[in-house]
């Protein structure tokens, strides 16, 4: 299905006296407007080539042409010419995972990114429960337990010193956890005979009680208790997140599930004109009317706003809460192996259901043994499906082995990966994985020279959304205070070209979107950005530092 705004019934005006035939007919549409940005040094592929530019005109939504070096620019008096000051003018990047509504909602909860100890934290909530007294619930996200003195998951009973009586939830970093207080679990009705959920660990003491920390599938005892989003709670969340998202240099983003309620939002915002970037939408199979959704068909809004051909299915959970699937013990927990999400069964039949649907398929898969059940399943639906040309992903891709990293090629399976993730990761990979199996981790050089397509992104609001940490990231394999010295497994550090094009032209191959984005060329949409330095010049320590002057979408500057 399409959304579609302008209708005009010709032969009910043609019916009518011509007075009012003009009055009722619908109004010209407007002359188009071409505009011309000169004195810039601009950056695009070509034909799978790098090349650089002097001035950019586009005609409405669509780029007419860039002007090489030695090209003449056009004197066209009907042309709108702007000044680009010298700034550098790139292809509007592209983050091809990441979590819009989560992040929008994350930017009015409380923020525990970077936090330093579990007292910090509870510190932090109580700071924002006293900014927003009103809160019936405490909602924040970004705890990492790792990076904490302790390194031990926190507990209820440092939020209940402080709030005894109204409910606090707190996602862990990579949204595979929860800490909450006993009032929350009090309304959840959860004490010491709550049963464990298949695919979901609940964090007990020794004599069984929850400590307050829940996992995976676990996470939902939780959720259910909750009060739901309306509609327009989510639309103002959508439309702060995609501002903000636009001001760091993205102009497209995959949004990583979304469910029902969710698409109706992104469709009102269509239809109000108020969708500042484009998103490409999967559709959560976690969300009870996936498969009605599933039976509507792909859809691609008239704007190339909102594009609806995809899925999201998690096969397992995250490395740094141990839910990842491996395929032997964690190297720091024996006997454990992390989690799966769906039995066997479950899985392939989501799969190939999906992908007898007509949707490409894109499944969270962090640990080996999942990578390995996922690309199986893959395999055989696949062969039954003849879907091979949806471009099915594997999203995160985080531990291989090396014979399923062949697979990846085999298959033409898209490996969806977030260079940040090995920089905030490198600290507790190896104690997860030991020296053999992290060989197969964040393995991006390895990808590549098998000719596997890497799409770029973010995961945020897991990490930060700005494109320009994760460019940095791929090619330094450091943190922004360029740590290791030397990178952590340099081998696998991408070059500068290949990153920009995981972040453009790859990212948009991935969401089957090549022929209007990710590069700047005739006919093409006319998505831009202008930044303050040369990312092919400078240093790669300072890529991070690239701060985003102008973002354009279809030819119109985001306002932020």
């Amino acid at each position: 299905m399409t959304y579609s705004f302008r209708s005009v019934n010709t032969a009910l005006a043609l019916s009518l006296p011509l007075v009012l035939t003009l009055s009722t007919l619908s109004p010209l549409p407007a002359l188009a407007e071409t505009t011309i940005i000169k004195n810039v040094k601009g950056y695009t592929f070509t034909d799978g080539e790098l090349m650089t530019f002097k001035a950019l005109k586009f005609t409405d939504d669509k780029v007419d042409r860039i002007y090489k070096l030695t090209d003449q620019i056009d004197s066209a008096s009907d042309a709108t010419v702007i000044d680009g000051k010298g700034r550098v003018m790139l292809p509007g990047l592209i983050d091809a995972h990441g979590h819009v509504l989560s992040y929008g909602l994350s930017l009015m909860r409380v923020d525990l990114m970077g936090s330093p100890s579990e007292q910090d934290s509870v510190a932090r909530v109580k700071d924002f429960a006293q900014k927003n007294s009103d809160s019936k619930w405490i909602q924040g996200r970004g705890w990492n337990q790792v990076q904490w003195p302790s390194n031990a998951f926190p507990t209820a009973a440092s939020l209940d010193k402080v709030f005894p009586d109204t409910p606090v939830v707190l996602s862990r970093v990579d949204g595979h956890a929860l800490w909450v207080n006993s009032k929350a679990m009090a309304v959840a009705g959860i004490d010491s005979t709550t049963k464990e959920v298949d695919g979901g660990q609940i964090i007990r003491d020794k004599n069984n009680q929850p400590t307050g920390v829940f996992v995976d599938n676990a996470m939902d005892l939780i959720f259910k208790s909750m009060p739901a989003l309306s509609q327009q709670d989510m639309e103002v969340a959508l439309e702060k997140s995609m501002r903000s998202l636009a001001s760091m240099g993205l102009t497209s983003v995959h949004d990583a599930g979304i469910s029902k309620q969710n698409i109706a939002a992104y469709q009102s915002l269509i239809k109000k004109q108020s969708m500042p970037i484009r998103i490409n939408a999967m559709v959560d199979v976690m969300d009870s009317n996936w498969k009605a959704t599933l039976a509507k068909g792909t859809s691609l809004s008239d704007d190339k706003k909102l594009q609806i051909n995809s899925v999201k299915i998690s096969a397992d959970g995250a490395l740094g809460s141990r839910g990842a699937a491996l395929i032997e013990d964690y190297s720091d927990m024996p006997h454990h192996r992390g989690l799966l999400l769906h039995d066997d069964k479950t899985l392939g039949n989501i799969i190939h259901h999906a992908m007898q649907a007509g949707f490409q398929v894109n499944t969270h898969a962090i640990g080996d043994n999942a990578n390995k059940i996922v690309l199986d399943h893959y395999q055989n639906a696949i062969a039954k499906t003849q879907s091979r040309d949806l471009r099915h992903r594997v999203e995160h891709a985080q531990v291989l082995q090396m014979s399923d990293i062949e697979r990846f090629a085999e298959m033409d399976i898209i490996a969806s990966m977030q260079a940040t993730h090995a920089t905030s990761d490198k600290n507790m990979a190896e104690d997860r994985l030991g020296s053999e199996r992290i060989k197969g981790a964040y393995a991006w050089k390895t990808l590549l020279n098998k000719q596997v397509i890497i799409a770029a992104g973010s995961d945020f609001p897991v990490e930060s959304p700005n494109p320009f940490f994760g460019l940095h990231a791929s090619l330094t394999r450091q943190d922004k205070q360029n740590l290791p010295k030397g990178g952590w497994y340099p081998e696998q550090a991408m070059s500068m070209a290949q990153a920009f094009k995981s972040f453009t032209l790859d990212a948009a191959y991935a969401g089957h979107q090549e022929s209007y984005l990710g590069s700047l060329e005739p006919e093409k949409q006319a998505d831009f950005i202008l930044v303050d330095q040369d990312i092919f010049a400078i240093p790669g320590k300072d890529i991070w530092k690239t701060q985003v002057h102008q973002t354009w979408v279809g030819g119109k500057k985001v306002e932020f």
